[in-house]
């Protein structure tokens, strides 16, 4: 690449090294970029998470760092703002997992500031909002405390909070995870009953029931527990799929000898969440239940082109995505289970993907849309989804934007640029094959500023999805912003977007014409659009 219309070599510096009066940082690649701000590290790692290696860091590492940005500001008596930013985050099902928000819920709750560990505890049940998320954070908790009398407060409080109908459901749904069971939080947390119907529900989750009658339970708060215990006695399909429709038992509930029955997935269909939908989209073609122009693939394909639905349900952009590029494979990830994909669930799958970012509006202005394919990027996964590498997940946040602008170009750039012929009216599958066989090389994130320049573009706004791990330019991108700028009159704006919970930026903090965002994070093409926009 030449640098023909960059003026003076002597302004440039190697990215190897750090501008002169910046403070920069050293990268996990060798070359100089920006920290993050601590707040900016907490949410890439809430929304991101760091469940596998990266190129430069291994797993463990990089967990243990994210944790740091939580100590250093538990330390510095930012510990309400962590929290805080844990249940906002949470809460509006901006992150694909909700473990690592968890897990950050864990250690602040073993705080040495007590008011801390007070506001940790008193919003676990806004965090931990099922069952399964409750053992997971006492699996987590153990890492950090022992059961102090504030935890086990905090505990019996989740059980004693909930409503007597919604608890019952946590209870049969999620009897035991990771080693734990609800038994034995029970036993630790030693709820005190507020009700004679809360004290029959403890009774069966620690000691079962001794006996279960034909005619239904007269307390309806614990309904669905006598109907999950006469489900072990069914002996006909018939009057299993009764019992999951009066009583709406989930799939957990159902023995599995019923689970290959179309009646009974008739029946669990009716009440089933969309997430559960998802999870279980191979089952039901398998055994029939969804086939071509059936009825159930109709109802199905409608929910998920429902935005309101979607956002209700919290149904992250990485499930759906996850949903859909295992259920048009057509074959088991674990197991040796295969089925024929319907085409117009993948179609619907493909729709729901983009809905689930929300109402993003159009900028009308030029964006150059660049994506980092270089080897670093090759490595971790986004939200614990296999095969989902930040260099594939950048793709589909790129389409998102580009779905709604008209005017948009699509690049990629290692070392080098490449020609990335990919468009939001492909299906994302065709989409992610085509950026997975783009050949890798070393990071150079200012090519998208000289390609710009070079080329006599006139650019608006560079979005840049990279690791930020850039080390191979002889010019550091934010000089190549600047020289893009002086030398075209336009003050572009740079947005990055970052793919990996690491602690660096190629945005310069004090330029108040870049930003950094979170990739997959469902708030984040809204927050690119606002900021081009000039909103904020």
């Amino acid at each position: 690449m030449q640098y023909t219309n960059f003026g003076r070599r002597s302004t440039h510096t190697p990215q190897t090294e750090p501008i002169p009066g910046k403070n920069m940082v050293k990268n996990d690649a060798s070359g100089y970029s920006f920290a993050v701000d601590d707040h900016t590290r907490l949410k890439r790692f809430l929304v991101l998470g760091s469940s596998q290696n990266t190129y430069y860091t291994s797993q463990r590492e990089l967990t243990r760092q994210n944790l740091d940005i939580v100590e250093k500001m538990l330390k510095a008596g930012h510990g309400r703002d962590v929290v805080t930013t844990i249940v906002e985050i949470s809460k509006a099902g901006r992150a694909a997992s909700n473990d690592p928000a968890l897990f950050a819920l864990a250690r602040c709750a073993a705080a040495d500031d007590i008011e801390v560990r007070r506001y940790a505890l008193s919003v676990l049940p806004q965090v931990a909002r099922t069952g399964t998320h409750l053992l997971h954070w006492v699996l987590f908790i153990k890492q950090f405390k022992g059961w102090s009398r504030g935890l086990r407060n905090a505990v019996a409080a989740w059980f004693t909070s909930m409503p007597e109908k919604k608890l019952s459901y946590q209870l049969v749904k999620y009897q035991q995870r990771d080693g734990y069971a609800m038994r034995d939080v029970l036993r630790l947390s030693h709820p005190k009953a507020p009700t004679e119907t809360y004290n029959h529900i403890f009774h069966w989750v620690t000691q079962g029931w001794e006996g279960v009658g034909e005619d239904e339970h007269p307390d309806e708060g614990l309904r669905l527990i006598w109907a999950f215990e006469r489900a072990k006695r069914v002996q006909n399909e018939q009057e299993m799929a009764t019992l999951i429709r009066r009583y709406k038992l989930p799939r957990e509930a159902v023995p599995t000898k019923f689970l290959t029955s179309v009646k009974c997935w008739e029946a669990l269909f009716d009440d089933m969440p969309m997430e559960a939908i998802l999870r279980n989209l191979a089952t039901m073609t398998r055994i029939g239940l969804i086939k071509p122009l059936g009825e159930h693939t109709k109802a199905i394909a409608e929910r998920l082109r429902d935005a309101e639905a979607i956002k209700k349900a919290r149904l992250h952009p990485i499930k759906i995505l996850n949903a859909m590029l295992t259920y048009q494979s057509g074959k088991s990830v674990r197991g040796e289970n295969t089925w024929t994909p319907v085409q117009t669930l993948i179609d619907a799958l493909n729709d729901a993907f983009y809905l689930s970012f929300g109402n993003v509006e159009p900028t009308g202005k030029n964006m150059l849309l660049a994506l980092d394919v270089s080897g670093s990027m090759s490595w971790g996964t986004i939200g614990s989804m296999p095969g989902l590498t930040p260099r594939i997940a950048s793709a589909t946040m790129a389409l998102v934007t580009a779905s709604v602008e008209q005017n948009y170009h699509i690049m990629g750039f290692s070392h080098t640029l490449v020609d990335i012929p990919i468009s939001p009216r492909q299906r994302l599958d065709d989409a992610l094959r085509i950026v997975d066989r783009v050949q890798m090389g070393a990071t150079n994130c200012s090519l998208p500023m000289i390609y710009a320049l070079e080329n006599n573009l006139k650019v608006d706004a560079f979005v840049v999805y990279t690791d930020n791990e850039t080390f191979a330019g002889n010019i550091h991108p934010i000089q190549a912003l600047q020289k893009y700028r002086q030398q075209t009159g336009i003050h572009a704006k740079l947005i990055v977007v970052g793919m990996l919970s690491n602690g660096f930026t190629i945005a310069d903090p004090d330029d108040a014409g870049m930003m950094d965002v979170v990739g997959f994070d469902v708030a984040s093409p809204e927050l690119i659009s606002s900021f081009v926009q000039g909103e904020f």
